[in-house]
């Protein structure tokens, strides 16, 4: 049974999900977000890789899934949100675990069926697919996502006998 990280960067907050994956059964596991305090960019930085390097610790997942960085207006954001993200590749590729990266849109029409979905609808579709009381937090709500979409591309994978374009394995 797979243990899948996913997690949703972020340069304030980078929410994290944990699923395990059996067959077409998906279970809850955890969830929340790792709030980024400090005072400078390179101290933000070290909490993201301190807090993911503490989950993969506590929970031990087997594979983890990132979503890419969405390009906005903003390219001062959109290169404060990069770094965030590579350090939280940086700390998946330290674990020596397999890493897959999926785009918000890939993510989004896996959970809801829609590539444009509204992020309401994200945290709805994860509540019900995980069969959870009430919705996560976003980020970490957008994380379980990312989980989903993996174990989803996963189950495809491994059904059609093949590996993963970005690195990871299949059939692990």
């Amino acid at each position: 049974m797979p243990r899948i990280l996913g997690i949703d960067p972020g340069s304030r907050i980078t929410g994290f999900g944990i699923i395990d994956s059996e067959g077409a059964t998906t279970t809850y596991v955890a969830s929340g977000c790792v709030r980024i305090k400090g005072e400078t960019l390179a101290d933000r930085l070290g909490v993201i890789f301190d807090g993911i390097t503490d989950i993969v610790g506590t929970h031990h997942p087997d594979e983890i899934a990132v979503e890419q960085v969405f390009v906005n207006r903003n390219a001062a954001s959109a290169l404060k949100l990069g770094q965030a993200r590579g350090v939280a590749v940086v700390a998946a590729v330290k674990a020596a675990l397999p890493l897959f990266e999926y785009t918000p849109a890939q993510v989004k029409l896996a959970v809801t069926g829609k590539g444009a979905a509204a992020k309401e609808q994200v945290q709805h579709m994860v509540r019900i697919l995980l069969n959870l009381p009430k919705a996560p937090p976003q980020d970490a709500a957008d994380a379980l996502a990312v989980a989903l979409c993996h174990c989803h591309t996963r189950q495809t994978l491994v059904k059609l006998g093949g590996t993963h374009a970005r690195g990871g394995r299949a059939g692990r």
